[in-house]
């Protein structure tokens, strides 16, 4: 039995701007050969552009389920050069339910249409092998459905890469390459969809020629995080669909319809995850964690330069996972913008729960706005390290030493 993954815009969450503009991109005749989703982790820019792909690929010569006279053309033919009908919907919802009344629709859904590729990041299951994307095709269906708003590092957990690099290599490159210069199957077009293009590397061109002159009816879907990591050479010949973070109302929304989470706990965790759905999930599965009792030993060991206790704290956070590491970080970084807000709106305090307004107001006593900022960008610069696999216990020793300097000595106030 086909299981399906959830392919359809109304399992985007939120976004209404977004997937409005993808159809109107197709209606209008603007659409590119080649798109570029760009949105930072937990936005949803992965499901939008499964969506999306499913849509296109379900398009075809001829479909009895089709409106009489609605045709449209994707890359500004004219109806006479392709003689080919499809859907033009007036909104997302319409769009989803034209999708499911199509023949190959279960095909799409179940990420085995033949016309639609996925290319992502992956490692050699053995020495020696030159990974595709293709030998992990049943893995990737599996993380779909299980995880849509996942990460890189999540899918590079889930194909078991542990601390191994993954990439998109010249191997894979020249599979894209032959996949799409064959004819497509069922669907007028054929797909590629590649998530996390900040993985390619320079191989990456090898794919350039192919993007700008691809073949008839070929349609490039990138889905990427960091814009800065992506190659120029591509970026230049991409269409950008910017994805942004998501409104707390949306997430919250979501905690509670999906997560079956309480309408208290779905509002703080909304509040803390700041637009990232991906981040918000992470802190419900830790929401027995004690954040705000780990930070407040950490400020007090810092204050009170109690070095062996300080030693002791850093030891019990190094065995912490990264993505705990990550979510503590974030959590501190969340408590300190609430201060600010609190010195700069005194009326906020009425909208936040008893225990961070507490805790806010306790960071107010012991540093100034110019110091919280600082703190900010040492917490910012930290996370960043330990997404990149930095020591854990040389970077929280170093942060503890520079929050020391910042809290204690007051350098930033003097600086500033």
């Amino acid at each position: 039995m086909l299981i399906l993954a959830p392919m359809l815009f109304k399992d985007v969450i939120g976004q209404e701007n977004v997937k409005q503009q993808l159809l109107q991109l197709v209606e209008q005749n603007r659409l590119s050969h080649a798109l570029l989703f760009l949105g930072k982790e937990g936005s949803g820019a992965l499901p939008l552009a499964l969506a999306f792909a499913n849509y296109v690929s379900l398009f075809s010569y001829t479909n009895s389920n089709v409106p009489a006279g609605a045709s449209v053309s994707l890359f500004g033919d004219t109806d006479a050069e392709i003689n080919y009908t499809a859907p033009v919907n007036k909104s997302w919802q319409r769009a989803d339910e034209w999708m499911q009344q199509q023949p190959a629709w279960s095909k799409a859904a179940g990420l085995v249409h033949p016309d639609i590729h996925f290319s992502y990041p992956v490692v050699p299951k053995k020495s020696g092998d030159k990974p595709l994307s293709s030998d992990y095709s049943s893995e990737w269906r599996e993380f779909i459905k299980q995880y849509p708003y996942g990460n890189g590092y999540d899918w590079l957990q889930f194909i078991g890469a542990e601390n191994r690099q993954g990439n998109i290599t010249a191997y894979e490159c020249n599979d894209i390459i032959r996949k799409l210069s064959l004819k497509s199957f069922e669907s007028r077009y054929k797909i590629l969809l590649m998530w996390l293009p900040e993985y390619l590397g320079n191989a990456g061109n090898k794919l350039l020629k192919l993007i700008e002159e691809p073949p008839p009816d070929t349609l490039f879907l990138l889905v990427a995080e960091n814009e800065s990591l992506i190659l120029p050479t591509i970026l230049s010949r991409t269409q950008l669909v910017k994805v942004p973070a998501l409104d707390i109302k949306d997430i919250e929304a979501a905690l509670t319809e999906r997560a079956k989470v309480l309408p208290e706990q779905a509002r703080q965790i909304a509040l803390v995850s700041e637009g990232n759905y991906h981040e918000a999930l992470q802190l419900l599965q830790h929401s027995g964690d004690d954040w705000q009792g780990i930070l407040r030993e950490w400020l007090n060991v810092i204050i009170k330069t109690n070095f062996i206790a300080q030693v002791k704290w850093i030891e019990e956070i190094s065995r912490q996972g990264r993505e705990k590491q990550k979510q503590f970080l974030r959590y501190f970084n969340h408590l300190l913008e609430q201060s600010i807000r609190l010195q700069l709106i005194p009326g906020l305090s009425a909208q936040l729960p008893d225990a961070e307004k507490d805790f806010a107001q306790r960071l107010n006593k012991i540093a100034s706005l110019h110091q919280h900022q600082a703190i900010v960008e040492e917490l910012d610069k930290a996370s960043y390290y330990i997404e990149r696999n930095a020591n854990a216990k040389i970077l929280f020793h170093a942060l503890t030493i520079k929050l020391y300097h910042i809290i204690v000595k007051s350098e930033t106030v003097e600086m500033n």
